[in-house]
């Protein structure tokens, strides 16, 4: 009997490597020596201190940045720039603040040219699935933080993307709403079947969101550790389980502080 044929990832890095330049023209590493992939259908997230690259990580994978050195595919094909294929969410909302909730949704689709009552019908059912049927047609300042995150949302994903990038979604947002986007995006995670990269400063938000946990070092960027979160969805904090795995990711970022401090003895 033959084996089994693994499923391909839904993003593969392979040996990347990013070089920036500074405002003072010296050249630093960014990134250094990633691997990483992200399964069909896998929730993960990143996490780490500043300038340890997971907003370069991300850009690449989005296709905004080429990395200097290895290898970034999505779906199987290399990433020469942006495509339909990834939904990218910053933590600034970025809507143009001139259109109602619905046309910031259609934006994309009208650039690929489709038809307005197909546009019209895509924004609808997407707003309907973050819960803004009502707010369809109210412009950005008419909205709180969480809807027009959640707009945000709608938008990046219309084009129907395999892929949902996301940079600190939720930061800005005050704690209870925080809360509740999540839960709303573990449903819609779990009803588009979506490959999720998101990063995160919050250790909570990763263990309440991720099924793996990838904790990166700075100066040059690396992953320093990959922690599975074996645990059942929806998640409760105050499962003993949950508190466990929470330790432990933070054991893995005092172990990393202890070598930040040992490279600069």
């Amino acid at each position: 009997m033959s084996a089994e044929l693994t499923p391909a990832p839904a993003v593969s890095l392979r040996e990347v490597s990013q070089l920036y330049a500074s405002a003072g023209g010296e050249l630093h590493w960014a990134l250094t020596d990633v691997d990483l992939d992200i399964g069909a259908g896998e929730f993960v997230c990143a996490i780490g201190p500043s300038g340890c690259g997971k907003t370069t990580l991300l850009n690449m994978i989005a296709g905004f940045l080429q990395p200097t050195l290895g290898r970034v595919t999505v779906q199987g094909q290399p990433v020469t720039g942006p495509g339909p294929d990834r939904g990218v969410v910053f933590q600034e909302y970025a809507l143009f603040p001139w259109l109602t909730a619905r046309r910031n949704v259609e934006f994309g689709l009208k650039q690929q040219g489709l038809a307005r009552p197909e546009r019209r019908a895509r924004a609808e059912e997407l707003l309907a699935l973050t819960g803004l049927a009502h707010a369809a047609d109210r412009y950005p300042f008419e909205l709180s933080g969480g809807m027009r995150q959640r707009v945000a949302v709608a938008r990046a994903l219309a084009t129907q993307p395999q892929v949902l990038l996301m940079d600190e979604p939720f930061a800005a947002i005050d704690a209870l709403t925080r809360a509740t986007l999540q839960r709303e995006l573990l449903r819609i995670w779990e009803a588009l079947q979506l490959s999720i990269f998101f990063i995160t400063h919050n250790i909570e938000e990763a263990v309440f969101l991720a099924q793996r946990v990838v904790v990166m070092s700075p100066h040059p960027g690396r992953i320093h550790e990959i922690i599975e979160v074996p645990l059942p969805y929806p998640r409760e904090r105050s499962d003993p389980a949950f508190g466990a795995i929470y330790a432990r990711i933070g054991q893995a970022f005092a172990q990393l502080h202890g070598t930040q401090e040992e490279a600069a003895a």
